[in-house]
């Protein structure tokens, strides 16, 4: 599995940014995808988890309302959009994946990761 994650950047307060991943190697029908960051200093923390089966997803309280997860299953590629940023949102964002079709935020249990992306958010 190979997971590509893309987008990162520099972005004001405010602003809105939109992360891609793309997936290959496999067969992604039955699996969850996943976005995590890492703020500098801090331990990994969930994001935001897409079912591929049900098109259901999950959010982090932190984010909720602003970032929106989505996906093409065709293309096998998930987004991210960043809106309203704020300088707490800087990390490095990574991509995810699980081979089953059921979320679990614990980045511990995470099958597959990409290599991360840079987000950096000035005030």
């Amino acid at each position: 599995v190979q997971l590509q994650a893309s987008g990162g950047g520099l972005a004001q307060a405010g602003g809105s940014l939109r992360l891609s991943c793309a997936a290959s190697g496999r067969d992604f029908s039955d699996y969850s995808m996943y976005w995590y960051r890492q703020p500098p200093g801090k331990e990994r923390e969930f994001v935001a988890a897409l079912r591929w089966k049900t098109g259901k997803s999950y959010y982090a309280d932190s984010v909720k309302g602003r970032f929106t997860i989505s996906g093409d299953s065709a293309k096998n590629t998930v987004w991210l959009q960043m809106n309203n940023l704020n300088p707490e949102d800087t990390a490095v964002y990574y991509c995810a994946a699980d081979p089953f079709d059921v979320v679990d935020t614990a980045p511990t249990g995470i099958f597959y990761w990409g290599q991360g992306t840079l987000v950096t958010v000035s005030s």
